[in-house]
C-alpha cells in the first residue's frame, strides 16, 4: 500500500521556522518532522511513499538526494522503501495535489494520505482494515487535540482544581491519517480545492466517508508552541509516537525498523 504526503504548504503559523525551509523539514530531535511522518508508516509495513511538494520543495528533493536535479519528477529506491517527490505547484489546493499525484496511484485498491506537519500512535493497520471493512471511499482518524490551555474546575464562583492542558472533550477533528480508495479524487474538480473543505464534503454528502476514532497520542506541528512541545518529549525520552522497535538512547527516542530508516 502507498501513503500520500501532503507537503506543499507555506506553513505560515510557523512563521520563524519555515521562512527558511519547508515545514515538512522543521526538526524535532534533530530529525526533520517528516521523517517522524515516514516512520510511522514504516513501522505498520508501508514504505511506498508519494510526496506532494510546493513551497521550497526542492530542499525535501535535496533532503532525500541533494545530487539529483530538483526541476523533474524523483522516484529513489532507499533499500526497503520508496519516495517518489512530484513538484505539485505552490499554490496548489491540498485536492489538486491529490490530483497531481493520481497517476502515481494507479493500480491501487487504496492507500493512505497524511499531512507533512503530524505525529501519532495511531494503529494504522487497524486503521486500514477498518477502511476495508465498510467500504466507503474515505476514512478519516478523529481526535480530540489537547486543550491549548489549562482548565478550571468550577463550582459556581468556586474554584475546585486547575487542570493542566486537558483533553478536549468538546467535537472531534480530523486528525489527517486517512485511507482512501482512489475513486474518492473524482471528487476534486479543480487544483485550487482543498480536500478538506469542497470534496469532502461532496463525498460526504454522498454517505462515502466513515471516521476511525483515535484516543490515544496525536499532535499537530501548526505553531512554534507545538514544535517545542514534542521537541521536549523527545528530549525526555517520551515522544509517544515512536511506536515500534524502539531503541533508546540518552538523546531521545532514536528508533529503527525495517524498510525507511
Amino acid at each position: 500500500m502507498k501513503a500520500v504526503i501532503l507537503a506543499g504548504g507555506l506553513g505560515t503559523r510557523l512563521a520563524e521556522e519555515t521562512g527558511l525551509r519547508p515545514k515538512p523539514l522543521v526538526e524535532v530531535g534533530g530529525k526533520p518532522i517528516l521523517w517522524h511522518i515516514l516512520k510511522i508508516y514504516s513501522a505498520h509495513g508501508i514504505n511506498d511513499f508519494v510526496i506532494c511538494l510546493g513551497y521550497k520543495g526542492h530542499m525535501i528533493k535535496q533532503y532525500f538526494a541533494d545530487y539529483l536535479l530538483t526541476c523533474s519528477d524523483v522516484t529513489i529506491d532507499m533499500n526497503d522503501c520508496s519516495v517518489t517527490l512530484v513538484d505539485t505547484g505552490s499554490g496548489t489546493g491540498t485536492g489538486g495535489r491529490l490530483r497531481s499525484v493520481a497517476k502515481y496511484l494507479q493500480g491501487e485498491r487504496t492507500f493512505c494520505m497524511t499531512y507533512g506537519d503530524g505525529v501519532a500512535d495511531v494503529d494504522l493497520s487497524a486503521l486500514i482494515e477498518f477502511h476495508q471493512s465498510h467500504g466507503k471511499a474515505v476514512t478519516i482518524t478523529a481526535v480530540q487535540p489537547v486543550a491549548r490551555f489549562g482548565a478550571l474546575g468550577l463550582e459556581h464562583h468556586k474554584v475546585l482544581e486547575f487542570q493542566e492542558k486537558p483533553q478536549d472533550e468538546g467535537g472531534w477533528v480530523n486528525g489527517g491519517f486517512m485511507v482512501l480508495d482512489p475513486v474518492a479524487i473524482n471528487a476534486v474538480t479543480n487544483d485550487d480545492e482543498m480536500f478538506e473543505q469542497e470534496p469532502m464534503e461532496r463525498l460526504v454528502k454522498e454517505g462515502e466517508v466513515q471516521a476511525f476514532f483515535h484516543h490515544g497520542f496525536w499532535q499537530a506541528m501548526d505553531t512554534l508552541r507545538d514544535k517545542q512541545t514534542l521537541e521536549k518529549m523527545w528530549e525526555k525520552g517520551d515522544a509517544k509516537w515512536i511506536i515500534n522497535d524502539k531503541v533508546k538512547n540518552g538523546n531521545g527516542g532514536a528508533y529503527k525498523v525495517n524498510g525507511f530508516q
